[in-house]
């Protein structure tokens, strides 16, 4: 295959994007160096683009809790023709390791299930327990996942009818270390502000969704290298959520109205602290997979560049994966855009090809 670019390689430590002239596929790889004997090789031309990551996605899970086989591939085989190529599955009750061995869908990387307070999540979807057991069950979680432990960290009490913290601090810095210890990176679901101290103190590695940050918080993040995955075609829905909670938990309603009107300072004081971003969806459950341009489309709209947005979801968000963007060598999973997405990041939804492991997959 070759790839007549420009092609937007990667992102460099200074912020810059890499810009090929040209690459070539060989064998499923990325490749530089015209290779000596080029045959019949199939042309794609425009703009070449790493292909995209949605870091909170749910392959697996429906509305209902556990999706069969069928319907966790057609979500997958969504996210992949919209462009996803790698997706960290941040919490799953279903076991879709078989996704490994189909070469037509994204990579992913599993945090194994939601660890959730009992009766503070939503139901048939987390790992329920009490404080005395979240060591245990983060340690468990962080050896089912790929190298991720997803813990619930605030959700409502209906005591307090608001928002509150899960955990109590002390054991939740158990859990973070004992997943550390097991080669685990922990992120945490958190919408309220008072969770985040808690976090900071237990050396969470990176926040979903963050809707309490203040710019405080946020220089306290970026200074502990936390990473933020905002998630704002879910967090755009608060005002749903406030409407459903207004009749029993008028307090909980009216904290929630308030985290949805913050949400775009929220982003921003995180931009402006140098927290870094990641991209996702938080597909599965109420909202359908497919949506990463979305989301990137908000993040510009609150305030990000477009190619501070493209790093969220690509060449950032593949380097804190640990997965490769375009390189020399890597696998050649990439997007043929029709223009250049530094310029209008809405030409991510009509890309020209999506190509998986050096195949078209979508074109």
């Amino acid at each position: 295959m070759h790839l007549r670019g420009p092609v937007l390689a990667r992102r460099d430590a200074g912020g810059e994007v890499e810009v090929r002239d040209e690459a070539w596929v060989l064998d499923g790889r990325v490749t530089f160096d015209r290779p000596a004997s080029v045959g019949a090789a199939q042309e794609l031309a425009g703009w070449v683009l790493p292909g995209l990551v949605d870091a909170h996605c749910h392959v697996g899970l429906g509305p209902d809790g556990p999706v069969d086989r069928a319907a966790a591939r057609a979500q997958a085989e969504r996210d992949r023709d919209s462009g996803v190529l790698l997706i960290r599955d941040a919490g799953s009750p279903a076991d879709t390791r078989w996704v490994d061995d189909e070469p037509d869908l994204p990579r992913l990387l599993r945090a194994g299930r939601h660890v959730a307070r009992s009766r503070r999540y939503l139901r048939g979807v987390g790992e329920e327990v009490e404080p005395e057991d979240l060591v245990a069950t983060t340690t468990a979680q962080a050896r089912a996942g790929d190298g991720w432990v997803k813990l619930v960290g605030d959700w409502i009490d209906r005591d307090r009818g608001d928002l509150a913290p899960c955990w109590p601090v002390e054991e939740l810095t158990r859990a973070v270390a004992a997943a550390h210890a097991e080669g685990a990176r922990v992120t945490v679901h958190t919408f309220s502000e008072e969770t985040l101290p808690d976090l900071l103190a237990a050396g969470v590695d990176c926040w979903e969704h963050a809707t309490g940050l203040d710019g405080e918080t946020a220089a306290l993040a970026a200074a502990a290298g936390v990473v933020i995955t905002p998630t704002l075609v879910q967090t755009a829905r608060f005002l749903e959520f406030a409407a459903a909670g207004e009749g029993r938990f008028p307090v909980y309603a009216a904290h929630m109205r308030a985290l949805h009107a913050r949400r775009p300072q929220a982003v921003r004081d995180a931009v402006d602290a140098g927290v870094r971003l990641l991209v996702g969806t938080d597909a599965g459950t109420e909202l359908p997979h497919g949506r990463v341009a979305d989301e990137v489309s908000a993040l510009v709209d609150v305030g990000l560049t477009p190619v501070q947005a493209l790093d969220a979801a690509s060449w950032g968000a593949r380097d804190y994966l640990g997965a490769p963007a375009l390189e020399e060598g890597a696998p050649a999973d990439l997007l043929v855009l029709p223009a250049d997405p530094r310029d209008d990041v809405e030409v991510l939804r009509a890309p020209t090809a999506v190509v998986l492991r050096g195949r078209v997959v979508r074109s």
